[in-house]
């Protein structure tokens, strides 16, 4: 019988090769199912991200389809319009600082008519020959001749373009002054009335029609549509005139605002034609860049006319 003292160990026996692969054979498991579980949890973590992002999508897309949210989107855009116009306007005043902005002195040129029209002789010799100024200095038996058959009876069958009515001596007196002594280019004193103003100026349109044929256009200043409705009737009651004598194209041209009158004179003396200027007596100022053309006649409005403007406004 073997002496169990002296019988061999087994686990003496194992080689350490064995002792040291025993505890790694043992715990492979257990990675594998932690590696296992935290697979699972990844995976399931980037299903919820995929469903949150898909939601966020959703919201997203209802939130334009609604009014608060087209309200943002708007806010937004223009918010980057106002940056923009900031940034704009600043280069703007930076550029505007460097801009020399003295204003020119402003220079009165005469007209190329009068220059035309001035007398070849003296003035002591153009004065002894006739007592006449200006543009009218030759045609003072013409004017005189006109201005007589004016005050004789009316009449109402002449040509259009004819005065069809009578003039007053005070009239006469008017146009006489305006056409030899201030050569066509200055104011003289209402009548009293528009009509009468009108009256006043056809007689002028009907002589200026003896001078220069179709050659000139017939400009009226008048502030309002009323008053020009008044100039309207009365021009075409005196000069037997017809609508379609008012407009761009016509003999007359009716202007609520002096720079759009201005404009159009300065297009007839482009194409050598010759503009008369007629501002109603309700204008207080006359413009600068009118005194420059070679007709205007304006009527300076009586103390009663005044009151009677100012009662109507």
């Amino acid at each position: 019988m073997t002496d169990p003292s002296t019988s061999p160990d087994p686990a003496a026996e194992v080689p350490n090769e064995a002792l040291s692969e025993a505890p790694a054979q043992s715990g492979s498991p257990w990675q594998d199912l932690a590696l296992t579980e935290l697979s699972g949890r990844r995976q399931a973590l980037l299903a919820e991200i995929e469903g949150l992002e898909a939601r966020r999508d959703l919201l997203a897309k209802d939130l334009l389809g609604t009014v608060a949210g087209q309200s943002d989107a708007i806010a937004r855009r223009l918010k980057g319009f106002q940056d923009y116009l900031v940034v704009a306007l600043q280069d703007l005043a930076s550029q505007a600082e460097q801009i020399d902005l003295a204003v020119p002195p402003l220079q009165l040129q005469p007209s190329p008519l009068d220059q035309m029209a001035a007398p070849a002789a003296a003035p002591e010799a153009a004065a002894a020959v006739s007592p006449g100024v200006g543009l009218f200095s030759q045609d003072e038996a013409l004017i005189s001749d006109q201005l007589r058959r004016f005050q004789g009876q009316p009449d109402f069958y002449a040509d259009p373009w004819k005065l069809r009515r009578s003039i007053e001596p005070s009239a006469t007196a008017l146009l006489e002054d305006w056409f030899l002594q201030q050569g066509g280019r200055g104011a003289q004193a209402s009548s009293g009335s528009r009509n009468r103003n009108a009256l006043v100026v056809a007689a002028a349109v009907a002589i200026l029609g003896e001078l220069y044929g179709e050659r000139f256009q017939t400009l009226v200043l008048a502030g309002q549509p009323e008053r020009l409705g008044e100039w309207r009737r009365g021009l075409q009651d005196c000069l037997g005139l017809g609508r379609e004598d008012f407009g761009p194209n016509s003999g007359i041209v009716l202007f609520e605002r002096p720079d759009a009158l201005i404009e159009r004179a300065d297009r007839l003396e482009e194409r050598g034609e010759l503009p008369f200027i007629v501002i109603d007596a309700s204008e207080q100022v006359v413009d600068i860049p009118i005194l420059q053309f070679p007709l205007w006649l304006a009527f300076a409005a009586t103390a009663n006319e005044l009151a009677l403007e100012e009662d109507q406004l």
